[in-house]
């Protein structure tokens, strides 16, 4: 099983984080730790350096991470940082050095999770569109980067498909080499789902399946463009062992996922494990 998006870089595992990850190991469940800014980037990576093979970490700026944008950012905004969760300290602008030079490490499989984040936008049409280039901004300048590293993204939209969509089809007509990547969290339509297949990209899927119903999709979805992901600490599925969700979370999403297929359990772990090694290039 390969959990493809996963924040055990979060402080919400500081205290049993590695105990966590050798339960997973030991019940072959593979992960890739995702940064959402420069601080849980850099500790994904320094986690993923601790094990030889199973543990993965991807790289990049959250749009919701970015501090001029903070007036509509979904995150409480608190005067003192040291307050802050250190997944939650926002960054003015894209450091593409300093994030290529992390990119670099050999345990970093992809650049995310970055994308667009409409969901708590200005009111205003001048801030509204101030809010969305910024975003945009920021995004092309994190696809510069995969594209130069030759690594594949992890994509986050939320309430901002149509854009991404737009932005991802207009690049892959300008540039020579394609974009390749997954949707994580799909909550989209299957006609926006058809539309991101269509270009060649994964769809990843996690507990939201269970609040949001994305059956339809997930039944037409071809099973060689799936992927499974926990988002942990988030998206706890039914049934989970405690309230906060890690890595083992996957095998209720896998269950759920084969009774809509009508495939079994071992099947759906086999070929996402396989799709996950495929898109992020990972031997062994």
């Amino acid at each position: 099983m390969f959990d493809t998006h996963a924040h055990l870089n979060f402080k919400a595992f500081d205290k049993d984080r590695d105990q966590i990850i050798k339960k997973c190991l030991q019940e072959n469940i593979w992960m890739i730790n995702v940064g959402t800014n420069f601080f849980s980037s850099k500790l994904a990576v320094e986690i993923a350096n601790n094990y030889s093979k199973g543990v993965y970490a991807s790289v990049g700026l959250h749009p919701i991470n970015i501090s001029n944008l903070k007036s509509q950012n979904s995150k409480p905004q608190l005067k003192t940082q040291n307050f802050k969760k250190d997944e939650d300290v926002l960054e003015e602008n894209f450091d593409y050095k300093k994030y290529k030079k992390l990119a670099e490490n050999k345990k970093v499989v992809a650049i995310g999770e970055i994308g667009l984040d409409y969901y708590r936008r200005p009111k205003t049409k001048k801030k509204l569109e101030e809010f969305k280039s910024k975003q945009k901004e920021i995004f092309l300048q994190q696809l510069k980067l995969a594209e130069e590293l030759d690594l594949p993204i992890i994509f986050h939209c939320r309430m901002a498909h149509q854009d991404l969509i737009e932005l991802l089809k207009q690049k892959n007509i300008n540039e020579k080499q394609k974009i390749k990547g997954v949707v994580h969290c799909f909550t989209g339509s299957w006609e926006q789902a058809e539309e991101y297949l269509k270009m060649g990209f994964y769809l990843g899927f996690n507990g939201i399946i269970f609040k949001l119903d994305l059956d339809e999709v997930i039944k037409k979805t071809p099973l060689e463009r799936l992927l499974i992901e926990t988002d942990c600490p988030y998206l706890t599925p039914p049934g989970f062992e405690n309230e906060r969700n890690d890595p083992r979370g996957v095998k209720f999403i896998i269950k759920k996922i084969a009774k809509l297929k009508g495939l079994s359990f071992e099947e759906i772990a086999q070929e996402t494990h396989k799709n996950a090694l495929c898109l992020f290039k990972i031997n062994y």
